[in-house]
């Protein structure tokens, strides 16, 4: 891959992270609990937003392992032990996002059957959905990329 592009890459990595700290910082104070709560009420009195904050931790260490493996994939060091190892914590991090999204939206099904709780549903789905994928993703890369590492070093042997 050339340089530019994985630099790009990078910098869309970034500003993804960038944008979704600002969201999750920023969410909470206009929902409409929260019009007239205080600071402390906002942030420290929601265990949704507890359970919010500690799941995104997940997606942020998931950012950064996509953000280093731009950089092996920048320095031709596709068939490393190195780019295989954050690949794989790529994808056990989109694999704990599915069930830290799906363990609300069950809760949602269980504890209130007869709430309104359509869109809800739909941003768990598409959050679920896009994380499945890149773990499926991480999964068939993370295989070719041993197998890849595996013939490379039979032919160091051979050689």
């Amino acid at each position: 891959m050339k340089r530019g592009s994985t630099i790009f890459l990078q910098v869309v990595i970034v500003a993804l992270g960038i944008g979704a700290l600002a969201f999750l910082l920023w969410e909470p104070t206009v929902e409409g609990v929260n019009a007239n709560a205080t600071f402390s009420q906002i942030y420290f009195d929601d265990p949704f937003l507890l359970y919010a904050y500690s799941a995104s931790i997940f997606f942020f260490l998931g950012a950064y392992q996509a953000f280093v493996l731009m950089g092996y994939i920048r320095r031709n060091e596709v068939f490393s032990e190195r780019a295989v190892k954050s690949l794989r914590a790529l994808k056990y991090c989109a694999m704990v996002i599915v069930v830290a999204t799906a363990m609300p939206l069950a809760y949602l099904f269980i504890a209130r059957p007869g709430d309104d709780i359509a869109g809800g549903v739909a941003m768990s789905l598409f959050v679920i959905f896009v994380s499945a994928v890149i773990a499926a993703n991480a999964t068939v890369h993370e295989r070719i990329w041993q197998n890849g590492i595996d013939i490379k070093s039979e032919n160091d042997l051979t050689v």
